[in-house]
């Protein structure tokens, strides 16, 4: 296990139900302090007064680096907000609801709207039962994704993903709109005329993650095999690249410390994790230190650490065919799962729960992200 070394003051909580839609051409105006219907607004994100950039020796940036902070530097805190807050007016977003396939819907709308095609992957979801009970019949599911093709080598790609199903009676804002989120608005800057990527980079939004992974298990049973054919033979087209990498996000906004405190822990950060215990742990961790290294050169506020106990995310159902990596903000074995975040399936996983100081968490997570990505994927701005 390696140990973290970390920083930061934050600010949390306060808590309110909001009233739900599940149309998803109704959501009303954001507003990030009171939910009422007002124009969109562009606000500076919250000063957290911390500068840890650089922070392992101070190498300075090369010109790359410096037009890859430039593509980083689009993340804009108040638009990731706005995701956010659209996700969460559908409520959990509970698989096989109304408001679940509401929710798919807008993310397939907001993708097409920067200009992505989109796609879907059909499944049967099998609810689970207890020993003797007869065994339902399978339910059709479905799940959207959306591809930026690589310019010069399409037929390999990294997947960016994170789950768009909740539970608990709430909005599951942080569980998981905030990686929804968090894929959706790398995938906005990315739409972005002027900047093209040599490799091919897709935007999967899983569902049925909160009844065992299966929306991200289906994918990888009915395309691993595609990888790298090109279809039609000649077209130059791939519709499944081959996989070079996976980065999962799942639950991107709480660190608060264990006992929970008030405020966000002084050693927050953004946890990155691989599994020792995976076929290809040696790649996956030299995946997990290309995010580590890029958090240090591009993050506004939270550095990230690393370590190798990757469990319950949807990364799982890759990580034996693929470098496969899930970003966080506790690790989920050691802090998650011993109570680190009181609102994980709660009705209290709400929007107004979460500060701004909260919310940056999540960005600082987008920006290690894109900046990883940046090099990997070979992203670049054009005349």
């Amino acid at each position: 296990m390696i140990h973290k070394i970390s920083l930061i003051p934050l600010l949390a909580v306060g808590l309110a139900l909001l009233p739900v839609s599940t149309d998803a051409q109704q959501i009303p105006p954001y507003d990030p302090v009171r939910g009422q219907d007002r124009e969109p607004r562009v606000s500076d994100p919250p000063e957290l007064r911390r500068n840890v950039q650089r922070i392992l020796g101070g190498v300075p940036m090369t010109a790359a680096d410096s037009m890859h902070q430039t593509i980083v530097e689009r993340l804009d805190f108040e638009s990731y907000k706005e995701l956010i807050w659209g996700l969460t007016r559908f409520g959990d977003r509970e698989q096989g609801t109304a408001r679940n396939q509401a929710a798919i819907e807008w993310i397939d709308s907001k993708l097409r709207s920067w200009g992505y095609p989109t796609e879907r992957l059909y499944y049967d979801y099998t609810p689970r039962v207890r020993e003797g009970e007869p065994i339902p019949d399978p339910e059709p599911r479905e799940q959207v994704y959306a591809t930026k093709v690589g310019a010069t080598t399409p037929g390999e790609m990294y997947i960016i993903s994170a789950h768009m199903d909740g539970r608990g009676g709430g909005e599951a804002a942080n569980d998981d709109a905030s990686g929804t989120a968090l894929v959706m608005e790398i995938a906005r800057v990315l739409a972005q005329e002027d900047i093209v990527t040599d490799r091919s980079i897709r935007f999967a939004l899983w569902n049925n993650e909160e009844t065992g992974l299966n929306g991200s298990t289906a994918y990888v049973e009915q395309r691993a095999a595609l990888q790298g054919i090109e279809n039609p033979p000649g077209s130059g087209t791939y519709p499944e690249p081959r996989w070079l990498g996976m980065i999962q996000h799942d639950m991107m906004m709480w660190d608060h410390g264990n006992p929970v405190t008030y405020n966000q822990a002084l050693d927050a950060d953004v946890d990155v994790e691989f599994q020792m215990n995976s076929a290809l742990a040696g790649p996956s961790a030299l995946l997990g230190i290309a995010l580590i290294n890029a958090n240090r050169m591009h993050a506004s506020d939270y550095p990230a650490v690393l370590s190798n106990a990757m469990s319950n995310t949807d990364s799982t159902p890759f990580m034996d065919v693929v470098p496969s990596v899930s970003l966080r903000e506790n690790r989920r074995l050691y802090e998650t799962g011993n109570g680190a975040n009181p609102h994980w399936h709660q009705t209290t996983d709400l929007f107004e729960t979460f500060s701004d100081a909260d919310f940056m968490l999540g960005l600082n997570a987008a920006q290690t992200t894109l900046g990883a990505l940046t090099k990997l994927a070979g992203v670049r701005i054009v005349d």
